[in-house]
């Protein structure tokens, strides 16, 4: 079964430690896409987002670093996406975005026709994907 959803870094990050904070509309999806047994998938920036947000302090939450990457390593809902040739000329395109990770981010989505599942008010007034806010 194919992913249909993306996470940005910050809703897989909540969704592992604080599913609270996320929206009641991303809750639903999440959780019925569990219940499917559908896979979500996961941008390989985000690894590296998480790393640099959690070097930074960022991150809010307590979580070490190797806890939260082998959370995500080893979930059997997340499916890694590669950063691939097709996402890196899409990112080309994506001018009306300033942070790096968001455009990769962004990329992956719409290279692979998934929602994209965040709060990152930018990339949802953007609307340069389809978003789950």
């Amino acid at each position: 079964m194919l992913p249909r959803l993306l996470l940005d870094t910050h809703v897989a990050i909540r969704w592992l430690v604080e599913p609270k904070r996320l929206s009641r509309e991303q809750f639903r999806v999440l959780e019925s896409a569990v219940r499917r047994g559908e896979p979500v998938a996961l941008s390989a920036i985000s690894l590296l987002e998480v790393a640099v947000l959690h070097s930074e302090g960022k991150l809010r939450t307590k979580a070490r670093l190797e806890d939260l990457l082998n959370e995500l390593q080893g979930h059997p809902v997340f499916q890694l996406f590669p950063l691939t040739y097709e996402v890196a000329a899409e990112v080309a395109l994506l001018g009306a975005l300033r942070d790096p990770a968001d455009r990769a981010i962004v990329a992956t989505a719409r290279v692979n026709r998934l929602r994209l599942v965040t709060s990152d008010q930018r990339i949802i007034d953007s609307k340069l994907v389809q978003v789950v806010e």
